[in-house]
C-alpha cells in the first residue's frame, strides 16, 4: 500500500498541498491540462521553485486574470464543479470537501448552507486547490493519507467577517476529534481549505507511522517565518507494517438505562461504521450490576462516537486511549454451490489464506428458499471450499466472475 504522510510543521493550506504534490512528482503540466476541464478561463496556476530557511520547496500560485467577482456561494461553486469534464469520482470528492466547509462555515456563522459565500478570488482558488489535490493524490498513486499534529499558529486574523481568532472558527470545526498546536508563532498557518482536504482525505491523525521512504517533498508557504514555512510530504509503503491500524477504544460504564435501548444504540453505532462495539456485564459501586459498553474506532471517529454516547445513552462521561491492532485482509467472493449462490468471507495474512467461512445470511435465505435444514446448506458450503492447500484457495467455484 503506497502512503502519504503530511508533517504539518507549519500548518497547512491548499496551495501548500497542492505544492508539496508538485515537489512529490505530479506533473504541473498534467495538473494544468486537468484544471482546464474546469472551464475557468480566468484562472492561470503557476508553480515556482522556493528556498524556505535554506529547504527547497515547491510553491504553487493561483491567479485570477481580469475576474470581476469578489464571492461565490456553495451552490454556485458546485454548480462549476458538476459541469466540469474531470473524472466523476475526482468531482464527488471535490464536491463533498466544499459542502463540509460550508456545513461548519453556516453553522458558525448562522447563515443556510447554499448562502454560504466563498472569497478567496471568488473561491476559484480554492476550486483549483481543492480540485487539484484530490486528482493529484489519485494521480500518484496514494491509496492511504496519514496527517500528524497540527501546527495551527495564533494570533489573529482580517478576513470577510473581521477580525477572528486563530485557529480560525471554520478550522477548528473541521479539527474536532483531531490533535492540534500552537507553536507561538502569530500567523495563520492552518487554513479552512488546507483543513477540509486533510479532514476529508486523511484516515489517521497523529504521529507518523511506519513507514519505507521513497520520496520527500515539500509545499511552500507565502509568508517568511521564524521556521520553515513548509508542508512536508512524505510518500512511501506500509510495508513493515502489514495488517496493523491505530485505533480509538472508548468505554463507559452504565447502570442506569433501559436495558431495552441497547439494541437501539448498538444499531446505530454500527449504521455509523465503527469497527466493533460490545457489553460486558460488570458490578459498580453499591454492587449495582451495570454494562461496560465498548466501542472501537478510527481515531477520527472521536469526535462523533462521543456525541452519539452522551446524548443516546444516560452515560454523563467517558474514556478513550489509542490502541494498535492487527487485522487480515478480508475479501467477499461469490461461490455457485448446488442449492444456489452463496458469498464467502476470505481472510489473509500476508496474502495467504488463513480462514473463510460463508455468510449466514446467504445460508438463511437458501434454506428457506428450498426447504432445506441450515445445518444442510453449511455443510454444502463447506464442501465446495475445505481443500486449502499451502494457503492457496483451489477452488474453482471462488474464482471471482
Amino acid at each position: 500500500m503506497r502512503i502519504a504522510y503530511f508533517d504539518c510543521f507549519s500548518g497547512a493550506s491548499g496551495d501548500m498541498i497542492l505544492g508539496s504534490l508538485i515537489d512529490a512528482g505530479l506533473s504541473p503540466r498534467g495538473l494544468r491540462e486537468e484544471l482546464k476541464k474546469l472551464r475557468i478561463p480566468t484562472v492561470r496556476l503557476r508553480t515556482e521553485r522556493v528556498l524556505k530557511a535554506g529547504l527547497a520547496a515547491t510553491q504553487v500560485i493561483v491567479e485570477g486574470r481580469n475576474e470581476k467577482r469578489t464571492h461565490r456561494n456553495l451552490k454556485e461553486i458546485l454548480r462549476i464543479i458538476e459541469r466540469s469534464g474531470v473524472e466523476t469520482d475526482v468531482k464527488e470528492k471535490s464536491k463533498e470537501i466544499f459542502k463540509r466547509i460550508a456545513s461548519v462555515e453556516g453553522k458558525i456563522h448562522r447563515t443556510p448552507t447554499e448562502e454560504v459565500h466563498f472569497h478567496e478570488v471568488g473561491g476559484l482558488d480554492s476550486i483549483v486547490d481543492i480540485v487539484g489535490s484530490v486528482w493529484g493524490i489519485r494521480q500518484l498513486g496514494i491509496e492511504k493519507i496519514y496527517v500528524s499534529r497540527v501546527n495551527v499558529g495564533g494570533g489573529f486574523v482580517k478576513c470577510e467577517h473581521g477580525i477572528l481568532p486563530v485557529p480560525a472558527p471554520a478550522t477548528l470545526s473541521l479539527m474536532e476529534g483531531k490533535t492540534i498546536y500552537s507553536s507561538g508563532v502569530e500567523r495563520e498557518l492552518f487554513t479552512p481549505t488546507g483543513a477540509a482536504i486533510l479532514t476529508a482525505l486523511g484516515s489517521e491523525f497523529g504521529s507518523m507511522p511506519p513507514i519505507n521512504v521513497e520520496r520527500i517533498a515539500y509545499g511552500a508557504g507565502r509568508d517568511d517565518l521564524p521556521h520553515p514555512n513548509l508542508l512536508r510530504l512524505i510518500l512511501g509503503t506500509l510495508e513493515s507494517a502489514f495488517g496493523k491500524e491505530r485505533v480509538v477504544v472508548i468505554e463507559t460504564n452504565i447502570d442506569d438505562m433501559n436495558p431495552q435501548f441497547y439494541d437501539y444504540v448498538i444499531e446505530k453505532l454500527l449504521a455509523m461504521n465503527v469497527l466493533e462495539v460490545f457489553i460486558t456485564p460488570i458490578l459498580m459501586k453499591k454492587n449495582r450490576p451495570g454494562h461496560l459498553l465498548t466501542v472501537i474506532c478510527p481515531s477520527e471517529m472521536l469526535a462523533s462516537v462521543t456525541q452519539f454516547l452522551l446524548t443516546e445513552t444516560t452515560t454523563i462521561g467517558l474514556r478513550w486511549h489509542e490502541e494498535e491492532r492487527a487485522k487480515a485482509d478480508r475479501e467477499i467472493i461469490p461461490c455457485q454451490t448446488k442449492y444456489g449462490r452463496i458469498r464467502f468471507k476470505v481472510s489473509r495474512w500476508e496474502g495467504k489464506v488463513i480462514n473463510l467461512s460463508p455468510e449466514y445470511e446467504d445460508c438463511k435465505r437458501l434454506a428457506l428458499e428450498k426447504g432445506v435444514p441450515l445445518k444442510q446448506i453449511f455443510e454444502e458450503a463447506r464442501k465446495e471450499v475445505i481443500t486449502i492447500r499451502k494457503g492457496e484457495l483451489k477452488p474453482s467455484c471462488l474464482q471471482k466472475k
